[in-house]
């Protein structure tokens, strides 16, 4: 399996809270390191310093980290052009050596659009898919590259930069029982599912995998993986100041769709998302300004889940 930390740096934290965040992930052992592609904050609370781009940010960690994969989780198609993404995400391959992956998404937090002039449609599964043929096919193509579609049409594009990678790793996910699935079987390298119960993940792995065999993909090529919020202590008042430090019951931090509890426990529910299907863990943590807690996950648990 394969253990990524997952940021939401919109929540409040600056560029260098996020390197230094990084940087420790990497030093712990983790495998990947992403963050979200948001710029307000949700809920209650400050928002100094401000947001941070998601690209920006990872350019920016690709030269100050070494071998860590990189990557959003996920990158909102109301964003970016898909050229312009493609472009970004090629160059930041680029910077890091070839360790960029790129998850894309509807999105979804419509305030955020109103607040920064950002046209958000009703209806958004067309501009996905579009965006990922685009991007896909501008990594690929041998020449220029031309695309006419509902929402985007390129004319003898350069298709360039390439990414360094002869493959970048591409990352679909989402809850929904139709459109998702088959976007993700047509085009990702891995499906995520994230914020559910364990019987959730099961039916949406399922899900995927039917998908898969209808599009006659094989699902074994197509990597699964779990996002969650975590929370760890290594006692019970550390468990609980960690869970009301980010808004949540300290009383009642343990659920079946967070990763919650004392190092053993954090074990016991990985185990179980593995024998789900998953293949690759992230771990939400939310703030990013204690670093004790990635530590803990890093020496206390990391080390035990290399071994399922």
């Amino acid at each position: 399996m394969e253990f990524c930390v997952f940021t939401e740096p919109q929540q409040g934290f600056s560029y260098a809270e996020q390197r230094a965040f990084a940087q420790a992930s990497e030093r712990l052992g983790f495998d990947g390191y992403f963050r979200s592609d948001h710029y307000m904050r949700m809920g209650a609370g400050s928002p100094l310093p401000g947001p941070t781009d998601a690209w920006t940010t990872l350019a920016g960690l690709a030269v100050e980290t070494s071998h860590i994969r990189l990557g959003t989780l996920v990158s909102s198609a109301t964003h970016r052009q898909p050229a312009i993404l493609a472009i970004q995400a090629a160059q930041v391959d680029a910077m890091s050596g070839g360790r960029v992956e790129l998850g894309l998404g509807t999105g979804w937090f419509e305030a955020e659009h109103r607040a920064y002039g950002i046209p958000f449609p009703a209806k958004r599964f067309g501009m996905l898919e579009e965006q990922l043929e685009i991007i896909t096919g501008l990594w690929a193509a041998e020449g220029g590259y031309s695309f006419s579609g509902r929402h985007y049409t390129l004319a003898d594009a350069p298709a360039l930069p390439k990414p360094v990678q002869s493959h970048v790793p591409v990352i679909v996910g989402g809850g929904g029982p139709t459109r998702t699935p088959a976007i993700a079987a047509r085009f990702a390298s891995e499906f995520n599912i994230g914020f559910q119960p364990e019987d959730v993940i099961a039916e949406k792995f399922a899900g995927v995998r039917a998908a898969c065999e209808a599009a006659a993909r094989d699902p074994e090529t197509l990597k699964l993986s779990v996002a969650l919020p975590t929370i760890v202590g290594d006692d019970e008042a550390a468990l609980s100041r960690r869970a009301e430090a980010i808004g949540r019951d300290g009383g009642a931090v343990r659920a079946d769709d967070v990763i919650a509890g004392l190092p053993g426990e954090v074990v016991e529910k990985v185990a179980r998302l593995q024998a789900l299907g998953a293949e690759r863990v992230y771990f939400q943590l939310m703030d990013l300004r204690d670093l004790a807690h990635l530590e803990l996950l890093g020496a206390e648990v990391l080390p035990h889940l290399r071994d399922l």
